[in-house]
């Protein structure tokens, strides 16, 4: 795809995600990516358009869009001002734009999505490990809120953790929090699980929505499901989880509100770096960083593959000598 050859897939076949993410290579080998495509059902020009948006979005707990693919033509100009892509029709059942395949590239670094890394864990993650994800993608959220985008896709699958922290990624469904686009009662993959209870029933995605999906992604890091019974729970972690799933948004915190609760200031440390001071050394489980290690060390030897042989038509080819 673009300047990329597919080296593996990043999710386990069969895995419920709001996007398809491979990691990829530059043919010299000089750049290694994680590589992010629409899944089939999705507009491929709103997938350019909102992934393009998503390079406003810094921060350290943000996978960074750092290239995308810019169809041209009548339809899905990536980066147009309507994420809707109605510059042309577009074929909404499949991933491909006019000019090819729609998709967005950002650092490469190993990493497990969520799901991945409580099937390497053997079950739901330690406390201190789910306070430390939850600070720092309440931060990301926060950051995205104040510029005025929601992502609109918060996920189990959507969230990668890293050696150095976790990573918000999926950003084909970053949606501007003004009320430009349509409503849509969920995204491809999405886990229903997270979804708000205002957008299930046709609201446009607002910050309240990605605190309500943030809540269940804790819930689902420290039990194993993104809908638990209050009482499976940690108890240290019942009302602060309990109060981002709340029914009603204005009952929801804010990000940074959240971010607060899951790591209070101390007299060293401030709201504004709180979320870092959570990602000591053996943050992560020692089987999680394990996995880390070994994913590394595959695709470090890991070889591109081959390109299939181009077919010559029958005008051209050269004729066998008898």
């Amino acid at each position: 795809m673009g300047p990329y050859r597919l080296i593996t897939r990043l999710d386990p076949p069969g895995t419920a995600v709001p996007c398809r993410r491979f990691v990829a290579r530059t043919p010299d080998g000089a750049r290694t990516v994680l590589l992010s495509t629409p899944l089939p059902g999705t507009d491929p020009a709103r997938f350019a358009a909102e992934a393009t948006a998503a390079r406003h979005l810094l921060g350290p707990w943000i996978a960074p869009v750092t290239d995308v693919a810019e169809p041209t033509g009548a339809a899905g100009v990536a980066g147009s001002a309507d994420p809707t892509g109605s510059a042309g029709p577009t074929d909404p059942t499949s991933p491909t734009g006019p000019t090819g395949p729609a998709w967005y590239a950002s650092p490469y670094v190993p990493a497990l999505p969520l799901p991945v890394a409580l099937a390497v864990h053997g079950g739901p993650l330690p406390e201190a490990t789910v306070r430390a994800v939850g600070a720092a993608l309440a931060e990301a959220l926060g950051a995205a809120h104040s510029q005025g985008l929601t992502h609109a896709g918060v996920s189990p699958a959507a969230v990668l953790l890293t050696a150095d922290g976790p990573r918000l990624s999926c950003f084909g469904a970053v949606r501007a929090a003004a009320a430009d686009g349509e409503p849509r009662t969920g995204l491809p993959g999405l886990d229903p699980g997270a979804l708000a209870p205002e957008q299930a029933s046709g609201g446009r995605p607002r910050p309240p929505g990605d605190v309500f999906a943030l809540g269940a992604v804790l819930a689902y890091a420290a039990t194993g499901h993104t809908v638990p019974e209050r009482e499976e729970l940690p108890p240290a972690l019942r009302e602060v989880v309990s109060s981002c799933l709340a029914r009603d948004p204005a009952d929801r915190p804010t990000a940074g509100a959240l971010m607060a609760s899951l790591a209070p200031p101390t007299a060293h440390q401030t709201v504004l770096n709180s979320a870092g001071t959570l990602l000591t050394p053996g943050w992560l489980p020692g089987r999680v960083i394990a996995a880390l290690a070994r994913q590394s060390a595959e695709l470090l030897a890991a070889e591109l593959p081959e390109l299939p042989e181009q077919t010559v038509p029958a005008e051209h080819a050269t004729p066998a000598r008898a």
